[in-house]
């Protein structure tokens, strides 16, 4: 018996530690400028406070995140948090916003492109679809850093966590990423460094997988977690080499 494997048509890649990667970027140094920024909006709060409530806050919704897969922004913990310490805010605050939009500078300028990305997108455009899947709490980071990278042009549908109020590795933002590309699971590649949320995730949705280590997750990581892409690359530039013929493999007919 011949079977026939769908043609592929479309690519979908994690960002952040598929696509880019941290560098020089701290985290202490963001939260210190969000308590000044709050400061400065009216929010004179002792620092030691400020910090016992947020932190407190934010476990709290860090659960919502990771156990119920529902994305929750940045300025809902950050409300949280103020209104724990007497204050009366809202996520949708403007002084929250710019805060927020202060604590993300930092990171933003630490993102950088991986080598031989803009050489794998650019082969990979012209002649199939690309998406770009990415949980953050806060989609203006996201599509900022797809703008100043310059690779924002090759994709047709970006989605972000807190965006689709969905959380890789529900399946609800996979499937909205299919919509969006109006194509089928069986017709996607999924590029991604984590094994849960891109690996686990894109193949319980129907997709072929391509696993990329990254900074935040290794081959070791992969292995613990017992899930088996269908690729395995060892850095980007391998990826850009290797996935055009692992395209052409999976189109092939299989007896």
């Amino acid at each position: 018996m011949v079977l026939e494997l769908a043609k592929i048509e479309a690519v979908i890649f994690d960002f952040i530690g598929t696509l880019t990667e941290l560098k020089g970027y701290s985290l202490e140094e963001a939260e210190q400028k969000l308590y000044k920024a709050l400061f400065k909006e009216g929010f004179r709060i002792p620092e030691k406070d400020f910090f016992e409530a947020y932190n407190k806050s934010s476990d709290k919704f860090r659960l919502v995140r990771y156990q119920e897969l529902v994305e929750v922004t940045n300025t809902v913990w950050i409300s949280d948090a103020l209104n724990c310490l007497g204050f009366k805010t809202q996520p949708e605050d403007p002084n929250l916003k710019t805060a927020l939009n202060i604590f993300f500078q930092g990171y933003l300028n630490s993102l950088q492109l991986k080598p031989c990305i803009n050489q794998l997108l650019t082969s990979l455009r012209s002649n199939l679809k690309l998406g770009l899947i990415s949980n953050f709490t806060y989609a203006p980071v996201i599509f900022a850093s797809l703008r100043n990278l310059g690779i924002n042009r090759f994709f047709n549908a970006v989605l972000v966590s807190e965006d689709v109020g969905w959380r890789k590795p529900n399946p609800k933002i996979f499937h909205e990423a299919l919509k969006r590309l109006e194509i089928d699971a069986e017709e996607t590649v999924y590029v991604g460094d984590s094994p849960k949320e891109d690996i686990g995730g894109a193949s319980a949705a129907g997709m072929k997988t391509v696993f990329l280590p990254s900074q935040f997750y290794t081959l070791e990581d992969l292995n613990k977690s017992q899930i088996k892409p269908d690729l395995i690359v060892k850095d980007t530039c391998e990826l850009a080499k290797n996935l055009p013929e692992f395209i052409k493999t999976m189109e092939n007919r299989s007896k």
